[in-house]
């Protein structure tokens, strides 16, 4: 859209004593589908609000030599300040549709992510507008991270990561918590008055040498406003909890520790906060129980150990460790539903229907005693031969979910489908090997039994609002919700003229796009070598789901209701969505409202939206080291991405990707064809085209920028 508002300015601006019509403007700016009328009169209608258009007759509009200048005192506003490579600054303001560009040397004392004070300024001829940073509001980041450097026996200074700040800091001696050279160090600024001069820093935390494992590894995590160690008081706070569980709790509880219950997860899991029970009642019908680590019993609220966990609000898993939102005792310990051990639990019991109805359900606080631990693999094994440990309860546990997923699709969700790269590591932390997750019939049961437990108890919610007669009262029992929302059609649009060029029709138009035709599209992309691509451009273009107690349905589910209730030793929202039930169970009143619950879900969105950039970070971080090891190497590919700047390609089998420079395309001078992803030689005719294969050679990698350079073979 900002796109297309640049280029209407620009062709009406070339002719300001004429009108021009709609259709020539659609001629001119090389739009081609019916759909992209509707755009084409989106941004005409906003510009005509914004004063820069008016509509002379129907079907003209001619420029009015006007730029829109923001309202203000003074022309201020506030924003949140980012920026490029090249330094120059964008804020984002709200209300606006497009952001201020603020130049380098106008950038001032802003940092990423600051809440700034901007006063915007003439900028002539220029459609966008421009400004100057004159204050900051707030600071966006309380931790940096970058590499030490002596420049002199007294002299330090800190050359910041490139996500975590734009200038580097000087140090004073005794700021430098025996830091040495070259060390990567986490740091705090201390002050800074004057954008001509450095500002200070303060080193709170040595991560190691630069270029070393955990020193790579824990910057990606302080680039993302996370650390890894817990505070020493929090440590002495969980050392005092008692690992026995008292009488008087065990009699509170549903005991169910007979119930032949076990856990799923991942070879190298240790925080299994889930487990599942099935059985065939005699009408037939499944009887499902998912057992949930009672993690809120451990948490008071309020407590040193329950703002840890809130600031937290997330587990992060990196490739070779992770950073727990609870310590290890509890983690790993004492809240993990380890096998022969008594364990706390939350339960909900599911009765379903061989056609995956919910007939009934029960909601419950137990105590079970779980009989076996499987890994994925080993109970794929056990459905596999139909023999082994439980092989009755696994094959009813893969004949119902089986179903459920069909009934899912059926119904309106997404079947998407993302690769996930694992990493074989020495005892360094090096790569030795890159491989892409089989995703196997145990991995699904585990994950449908989950979608049901969650959708469940968020129903449940609307049950007790139904009952109470006050359904539309929002501080009434108010709950926070897993929501998802429906997706931008002009980003599913801009992946329809994507992937047009691979024989792949994508129906977006007239505002609307189904489920069926996602979903259409995402089985012919299978067929293709772009399929993992593709699947996580359409990924990117869809609204993030987010935690709110504002109810607006799951989108990617096709659910209603859907929360998130079964994996509080992860996830905080969890641990919030457990004290709402135990209080609405017993009708006690909750100690959130509704506006707390709108804070609280911000704030744990924002999070969890943290730790997947550090996730993905240190997933590339080691893609780039493992690539690092095979310079002069070549490759087969397959191109992912085309811009003016040159061809991303990824390498077959090890899922690496990294980019062709244009520069290095020297056999002609090549064009780039925006409409159809290619590159086209001017001279020559030679295509590089998204989808084609190519073959080529590693010439550089950079661990710090976390990219790979090829060039053709």
């Amino acid at each position: 859209m900002k796109n297309i508002k640049n280029q209407i300015v620009e062709v009406t601006s070339a002719h300001p004593d004429s009108s021009v019509s709609v259709e020539v403007l659609f001629e001119a700016l090389r739009l081609k589908k019916p759909y992209d009328y509707k755009k084409l009169n989106k941004a005409i209608d906003s510009l005509v609000k914004q004063g820069m258009l008016e509509r002379v007759s129907k079907g003209h509009v001619r420029f009015t030599g006007k730029i829109p200048e923001p309202a203000g005192d003074n022309d201020l506003v506030e924003g949140i300040f980012t920026s490029n490579r090249s330094g120059v600054g964008f804020v984002r303001v709200e209300g606006y549709e497009t952001d201020i560009k603020i130049p380098p040397k106008k950038a001032g004392l802003a940092l990423e992510n600051d809440v700034v004070r901007v006063k915007v300024q003439p900028n002539g001829k220029s459609t966008r507008i421009q400004g100057k940073v004159v204050g900051i509001v707030s600071r966006g980041r309380n931790l940096f991270v970058g590499t030490l450097i002596r420049q002199s026996e007294n002299a330090w200074y800190i050359e910041t990561d490139e996500k975590s700040a734009r200038v580097n800091f000087y140090v004073k001696p005794e700021n430098l918590k025996e830091a040495c050279h070259n060390d990567k160090v986490i740091f705090k600024m201390l002050n800074w008055d004057n954008p001509r001069s450095m500002p200070e820093a303060l080193v709170t935390e040595l991560l190691g040498k630069k270029g070393s494992n955990d020193a790579e590894v824990l910057s990606i995590l302080a680039e993302n406003q996370m650390v890894s160690s817990f505070p020493e008081e929090v440590h002495e706070y969980v050392e005092k909890i008692p690992l026995g569980i008292p009488e008087s709790e065990v009699k509170r509880r549903k005991d169910i520790r007979s119930m032949d219950i076990f856990t799923i997860d991942p070879e190298d899991a240790k925080d299994f906060d889930d487990a599942l029970s099935i059985q065939q009642l005699d009408n037939g019908n499944y009887y499902l129980g998912v057992h949930i680590a009672d993690v809120s019993y451990y948490l008071e609220p309020d407590s040193i150990l329950d703002v840890e966990a809130l600031n937290r609000a997330t587990s992060v898993y990196l490739v070779d460790r992770v950073i727990p939102m609870l310590p290890m005792k509890l983690s790993n310990g004492v809240c993990s539903l380890r096998p022969h051990e008594d364990k706390l639990t939350f339960s909900c019991f599911m009765e379903i229907s061989p056609k995956g109805k919910l007939v009934d359900y029960s909601i419950d606080v137990t105590i079970i005693n779980s009989k076996r631990r499987f890994t994925y693999e080993a109970a794929q094994e056990v459905i596999g031969k139909k023999s082994g440990p439980y092989a009755k309860q696994l094959e009813m546990l893969a004949a119902m979910t089986g179903m459920l997923t069909k009934k899912r699709f059926r119904e309106g969700a997404l079947d998407f489908d993302t690769p996930e790269p694992k990493f074989v590591l020495d005892k360094s932390g090096k790569p030795l090997k890159v491989i892409i997750k089989e995703r196997l019939t145990a991995h699904r049961l585990v994950e449908e039994c989950m979608l049901m437990a969650n959708k469940t108890v968020a129903s449940h919610v609307e049950v007790i609002r139904e009952k109470s007669g006050r359904k539309k009262q929002k501080n009434l029992y108010p709950f926070i919700y897993r929501v998802h929302d429906k997706p931008d059609v002009d980003k599913l649009g801009n992946i329809a003229e994507m992937i047009r060029p691979l024989g792949i029709e994508f129906k977006v138009g007239k505002g609307k796009v189904s489920v069926d035709d996602i979903n259409r599209m995402l089985n012919e992309v299978k067929k293709t070598k772009l399929k993992y691509t593709i699947n996580e451009l359409l990924l990117r273009s869809m609204a993030k789901a987010v935690y709110t107690p504002e109810n607006i349905g799951h989108y990617g589910l096709g659910f209603k209701h859907y929360t998130h209730f079964t994996s509080p030793i992860r996830r905080y929202p969890d641990v919030i969505v457990h004290n709402l039930i135990k209080s609405y169970t017993a009708n006690r009143k909750t100690n959130y409202s509704w506006p707390e619950l709108k804070q609280l879900g911000e704030h744990c969105s924002e999070r969890e939206k943290e730790a997947v950039s550090a996730e993905r970070d240190s997933v590339k971080l080691k893609q780039v080291e493992f690539v690092s090891g095979k310079i002069g190497e070549e490759f087969d590919g397959t191109i992912s991405g085309v811009t003016e700047k040159g061809l991303y390609v990824i390498l077959k089998d090890i899922y690496c990707e990294g980019m062709v420079p244009v520069r290095e395309l020297n056999d002609d001078y090549y064009m780039y064809d925006q409409s159809r992803h290619c590159l086209t030689g001017r001279h020559k005719g030679k295509e590089f085209q998204l989808g084609k294969d190519l073959r080529v050679k590693v010439v550089h990698t950079d661990l710090h920028r976390r990219i790979i350079d090829f060039v053709l073979a």
